[in-house]
C-alpha cells in the first residue's frame, strides 16, 4: 500500500460523495446500506442518472445516419462521451476507442480479430490470476488455431511472478494478456515494466492486452505511458451504466484487423458480391450503439475527473489500509491476497465458516459483500480454497463501513462458535 495515503486524503470529503448517490440512503433488512460489492459494479452518482434521463427525455435518437436535428444532437453527445473516454485514457485519438458492451467483449474482440495471426504451435501467455473473462477467450483462440495457452504462475501472497513471466515469451508468442488489477486478490501487476519487457526483447511481434477492469476505476490510466496495444475496462466499475465499455486500441493495430461483427454503421458500402469497411473506431461498431450508456459513462468520467482520480486512489489506499488491520485482528479471518501493491479489494475466509454462509449472514447485518469463486476459479485453486468472501471499497467507502463490516464478522463468529 503506499505509505502516507492517510495524509493525502485531508482534503477528500468522502461524506460529501456519498451524498451524491442517491441509493447510498436506503435501508436493508431495516439497517443503513453498506455497500461493499464495488468489484462486481459500483454504484451511480446523480450525476449520471440525470445524464441519462436528460439524453432520453430531450434527445433520444439513432445515431450517425439521420439527417434530422435530433439525430444531430444524439450523435454529438455520443462522439463526446468518445472524446471524453480517449482523454481519460489518454489515447492518441478518438479512432482508438471503440465500444463494447463490456471489458469481456473487448477481450472476445481482440481474441477473434487477431486470430489469423496465429498458428498452431504460436504461443498466448496470461497470468494465473487472471478474471475468465482474459482466460476463456485465449482457451477459444488456442482451440481453433492449435496455438498452446501458458500461464504465468504467482506466488504466495498473489504476485506475479515476474521473471517466470519473462521465461515463458519466446520467439513463438503472439500475445501476452494480464490483468492491470486482480478482482479476486487485488493485486496491482507492474504492467508499465510488463510492457517495456516485451518491447525490449521482442518489439511490436507479441500483442499485448491489459484487462483494466478493475483498475481503470481506481489509478490514473494512461495508455501511451503504458505502451499496450489494447485495453479493456467497462462502463459500470466507472461509476456509469451497465451495458457499456471500452476497448482501446493502438490504431495502427486496430487498421490490420478485421471486424468482429458484421451489420449497419460498420460498413462502407455493400453490395452482393463484397462489401466494405467503415472508418476507424466505426468498423467495430456494428449496429445501433448503446448511446445513453456512452452518454451516461461520459458524465462519470465527468464526475471522477473533477474529484480527482490521484484523490480517489489516495482516500481508497486508506480504507484499504484501516480495513485490512481490522480483519487481520479477527479471530479465524485469514487473508486472501497480500501482495505489496494492491488496491480496493480485501478477499477472505473464515475457519470454519463458508464464504457463502458469511455473505448471507452480513447481509442481514445492512452489508453487501460478494461471495464465490469472484469468475477466477484458478486463484481459489491456487490458494486451495472452494471461494473467498470479499468487500471491495470505492471512493465513497469510508472507515465507517470498515467498521460496520467487522461487526457483522463478530456476528459471524458469535453464531458459528
Amino acid at each position: 500500500m503506499t505509505p502516507g495515503a492517510a495524509a493525502a486524503t485531508r482534503g477528500f470529503d468522502a461524506r460529501a460523495i456519498r451524498a451524491d448517490f442517491p441509493i447510498l440512503r436506503r435501508q436493508a433488512h431495516g439497517r443503513p446500506l453498506v455497500y461493499l460489492d464495488n468489484a462486481a459494479t459500483t454504484q451511480k452518482p446523480q450525476a449520471v442518472i440525470d445524464a441519462i434521463s436528460r439524453y432520453y427525455l430531450e434527445t433520444n435518437a439513432n445515431v450517425h445516419r439521420g439527417v434530422h436535428e435530433l439525430s444531430g444532437l444524439a450523435t454529438d453527445a455520443f462522439e463526446a462521451g468518445r472524446g471524453k473516454v480517449r482523454d481519460y485514457f489518454n489515447a492518441r485519438s478518438v479512432k482508438e476507442i471503440v465500444f463494447t458492451r463490456n471489458a469481456t467483449e473487448g477481450v472476445n474482440l481482440v481474441a477473434h480479430a487477431l486470430e489469423r495471426t496465429v498458428r498452431a504451435g504460436d504461443d498466448v501467455v496470461i497470468s494465473a490470476m487472471e478474471h475468465h473473462s482474459n482466460i476463456v477467450p485465449w482457451q477459444m483462440l488456442c482451440g481453433r488455431t492449435g496455438a498452446r495457452l501458458r500461464v504465468a504462475p504467482i506466488d504466495d501472497r498473489g504476485e506475479l511472478i515476474v521473471d517466470a513471466f519473462f521465461g515463458l515469451l519466446n520467439e513463438r508468442t503472439r500475445i501476452a494478456a494480464v490483468s492491470h488489477m486482480s478482482n479476486a486478490l487485488g493485486t496491482v501487476n507492474p504492467v508499465g515494466e510488463l510492457v517495456q519487457g516485451i518491447r525490449e526483447r521482442f518489439g511490436d511481434r507479441i500483442a499485448v492486452l491489459l484487462d483494466g477492469a478493475q483498475a481503470a476505476y481506481h489509478t490514473r490510466v494512461d495508455v501511451q505511458a503504458l505502451g499496450c496495444d489494447f485495453y479493456v475496462a467497462t462502463g459500470h466499475k466507472l461509476y456509469g451504466p451497465t451495458g457499456i465499455g471500452v476497448l482501446y486500441g493502438r490504431e495502427e493495430r486496430l487498421e490490420a484487423m478485421d471486424p468482429f461483427l458484421g451489420g449497419g454503421d460498420m460498413i462502407a458500402s455493400v453490395t452482393f458480391e463484397r462489401s466494405t469497411w467503415n472508418d476507424l473506431p466505426h468498423k467495430f461498431e456494428a449496429g445501433t450503439p448503446d448511446i445513453a450508456g456512452v452518454v451516461g459513462l461520459g458524465a462519470a468520467i465527468d464526475y471522477v475527473s473533477a474529484i480527482g482520480m490521484d484523490e480517489i486512489a489516495a482516500h481508497e489506499q486508506d480504507v484499504l489500509a484501516y480495513g485490512t488491520a481490522a480483519l487481520e485482528r479477527i479471530d479465524g479471518v485469514r487473508l486472501i491476497g497480500t501482495a505489496r501493491r494492491k488496491a480496493s479489494i480485501l478477499s477472505f475466509v473464515m475457519d470454519g465458516v463458508h464464504p457463502h454462509d458469511i455473505g448471507t449472514i452480513v447481509d442481514r447485518e445492512g452489508v453487501a459483500i460478494r461471495t464465490g469463486h469472484h469468475c477466477a476459479q484458478p486463484v481459489m485453486d491456487r490458494f486451495g480454497v472452494p471461494a473467498t468472501a470479499r468487500a471491495s471499497i470505492a471512493m465513497y467507502n469510508t472507515r465507517d463501513d470498515i467498521d460496520a463490516l467487522v461487526a457483522a464478522l463478530q456476528q459471524v463468529r458469535r453464531l458459528f462458535r
